[in-house]
């Protein structure tokens, strides 16, 4: 690994990603990593500072939103950021394989995937096909958010629960990731992405990333 690759610390990767974001809201992105010599730099591996694990809603390009390149970030994505195995393991595979130093768990507001859990809450129906799985995954955090602030519970603070969520079960469930964490070698985060101003907030943290 060359020194330009050399691995980052996860405050690093920290600032990086949120530095990125910055300038997206801003609307002043440099789109770095975007050419053909960095195309043809990844050509025999990747060496990726973060891994984005978020919604598979069209609106929510990790790449974009945090002015990022090609080789940049290790990106898995699923509706409403569910869980699975082959998720899970994608998310493994980025700590055991390629070092990342940074985890990143992305909703946003208005998910689809956490309104339809909404919605079964409380008209006790599940949907059909493949999409109940979903469902059935975020009715937790749609029934911890609504225990908690009762009717006053907004859609956002659903999703803002739902990432939280999600963040905590794959350290907790994964021997791997929760390795790297307690190891100090990989934060895990999850943040919440505003559709109209840009910006990603953060709403979980397993490290300090100020220091």
């Amino acid at each position: 690994m060359s020194d330009s690759q050399a691995r980052i610390s996860p405050q690093e990767a920290w600032k990086r990603l949120a530095d990125g974001n910055a300038r997206f809201v801003e609307g002043r992105p440099n789109h770095p990593n975007q050419d053909a010599t960095r195309r043809e730099s990844l050509a025999e591996g990747q060496n990726p500072f973060a891994v984005i694990f978020g919604c598979s809603d069209s609106r929510l390009a990790a790449e974009i939103i945090f002015d990022l390149g090609l080789g940049d970030t290790f990106v898995v994505r699923t509706a409403g950021q569910v869980l699975s195995s082959a998720s899970l393991g994608s998310l493994e595979y980025s700590v055991a394989e390629l070092d990342v130093p940074l985890m990143v768990v992305l909703g946003h507001d208005s998910c689809g995937a956490v309104t339809a859990a909404n919605q079964s809450y409380d008209s006790g129906d599940m949907p059909p096909g493949f999409v109940r799985n979903l469902v059935e995954e975020i009715m937790p955090a749609v029934i911890e958010t609504r225990r908690s602030t009762g009717d006053d519970a907004s859609l956002n603070d659903m999703v803002r629960t739902n990432t939280r969520q999600v963040a905590e079960r794959m350290i907790d469930q994964s021997k791997v990731i929760s390795a790297a964490v307690e190891e100090n070698r990989t934060a895990v985060v999850g943040m919440f992405y505003n559709l109209r101003d840009g910006k990603a907030e953060l709403v979980f943290s397993s490290h300090d990333l100020d220091s």
